[in-house]
């Protein structure tokens, strides 16, 4: 029994700086699982076009499920097929976790306050469907049905025509059975950290080649915790002499204008902060450059984990203590299109950086708890600050009210430029209307 469990430990830490198909990487993540039984979760949250299970890989001290004031994270990559160091660098990442757990105080204390999702790869096929790895551009970027990936999700600003891919609608199911709070996706073709948003309108500021979203100062941070914690990124030398990155990061759309993509989705309609990393000006780059791409990006992919425990969070309940889903909880003054409100446990979650802010929970119907709070920075501690509401005369499950699928930034970009400050008010507006739809 003991050789037994020996050996699968051994399996587990025999990974390669080698490219991994589909057979392999569902073995490898298998092995970790069985190894590793009570500190992992296994499950495919869906099938590609081929029937290719889409694994994710969940580590935590309650790996299986959700656990009250514990906030959720994701690494997603190889979202196009042919973008290949994502994937493998999230596969030493799980082995660096799982083995570093009750050895190193930090991966402890990470593992211990945070339910970390990793999906190594979003586009399966295009990955076996990429025979010739090449540094720019193959046919395996595209799902089976030869869609972008990155552009296949609902878009905030336009309606996205394109017909949803099973991926998309995989990650988009995920995305609403857990309250994920941060998330980067990685992608490679540059070097960079993108962030929110990639499309825009006049009302986010698109007109000066900059859509900056409501908590802009927070996607910046996060930008910048990735490549002033990688080893290049934050030098800003683009990948040819064209293009430079100052600090390594640049807003989405001041980059490329791109519509239905993932991040932007995360952000309005999955309550989640989310960056796309560029992570290797070559797309497929030869297996021998894997072991220095996870040196250059392992302290910036765990600093970054850590950033999930920013800001405030806390619950919402009524006089009985029972909680309250679907309450709006938003910072005063940094409204967002699609309410943010709590989960079915009652919870909020909200990334914000240190500082002097107002909180305020909303019941439609019942008067607005506000709340003045001083946020310290927490990441240290694996903890955000921990502010709950109670509301004295409520006793009831409101019910949950939808956010609508139209592009919700298209009634504000009709606003004239003379009525433009009053856009938080048309803020809270499209969100009244959008309680009682």
């Amino acid at each position: 029994e003991v050789v037994g469990i020996l050996c699968l430990i051994s399996v587990a830490a025999a990974l390669d700086f080698k490219y991994h198909h589909a057979e392999e990487l569902e073995a490898y993540l298998k092995s970790v699982h069985v190894a590793y039984p009570s500190l992992t979760h296994l499950h495919s949250i869906g099938r590609s076009v081929e029937g290719r299970n889409l694994w994710v890989l969940v580590l935590g001290r309650f790996p299986t499920h959700h656990k009250i004031g514990i906030p959720e994270f994701k690494y997603v990559a190889n979202m196009h097929g042919d973008e290949t160091v994502g994937r493998e660098i999230l596969l030493h990442l799980i082995d660096f976790l799982v083995t570093s757990y009750g050895r190193d105080p930090v991966i402890t204390r990470l593992l211990n306050n945070t339910r970390i999702h990793i999906m190594p790869t979003m586009n399966p096929d295009g990955f076996e469907a990429t025979k010739v790895p090449d540094c720019y551009y193959s046919r395996g970027r595209y799902n089976k049905n030869g869609e972008d990936l990155n552009r296949n999700f609902p878009d905030a600003f336009q309606s996205n025509n394109a017909s949803i891919q099973p991926e998309t609608r995989a990650v988009m199911n995920w995305i609403k059975n857990e309250t994920f709070v941060l998330s980067a996706n990685l992608h490679g073709g540059a070097l960079v950290a993108s962030y929110t948003f990639d499309n825009g309108n006049s009302v986010t500021g698109s007109l000066k080649g900059y859509s900056r979203s409501p908590d802009d100062d927070v996607f910046i941070h996060l930008a910048k915790t990735y490549s002033f914690n990688h080893a290049s990124m934050y030098k800003g030398t683009g990948c040819d002499n064209r293009q430079t990155f100052p600090e390594g990061i640049t807003n989405g759309y001041s980059w490329y204008q791109l519509e239905g993509g993932m991040q932007d989705y995360n952000y309005v309609w999955g309550q989640c902060f989310e960056i796309t990393l560029e992570l290797s000006c070559c797309k497929y780059p030869p297996a021998d450059q894997l072991e220095k791409f996870w040196r250059d990006n392992k302290v910036a992919l765990i600093e970054y984990i850590k950033q999930v425990h920013l800001g405030v969070k806390g619950q919402v309940t009524d006089k009985n203590g029972d909680p309250i889903p679907n309450a709006i909880v938003e910072a005063k003054g940094r409204p967002h299109v699609c309410p943010y409100r709590t989960n079915g446990e009652g919870e909020y979650f909200l990334l914000l950086l240190p500082g002097t802010y107002v909180i305020n929970a909303t019941l439609p119907g019942f008067k607005s708890l506000l709340k003045r709070v001083e946020i310290p920075d927490n990441t240290g501690n694996f903890s955000a600050l921990k502010q709950d509401f109670t509301f004295p005369d409520v006793s009831l499950r409101s019910r949950a009210p939808s956010c609508p699928k139209t592009p919700l930034y298209q009634e504000l970009g009709r606003a004239s430029a003379a009525v433009r400050p009053a856009l938080h008010a048309l803020l809270f507006t499209t969100a009244a209307l959008a309680l009682f739809q």
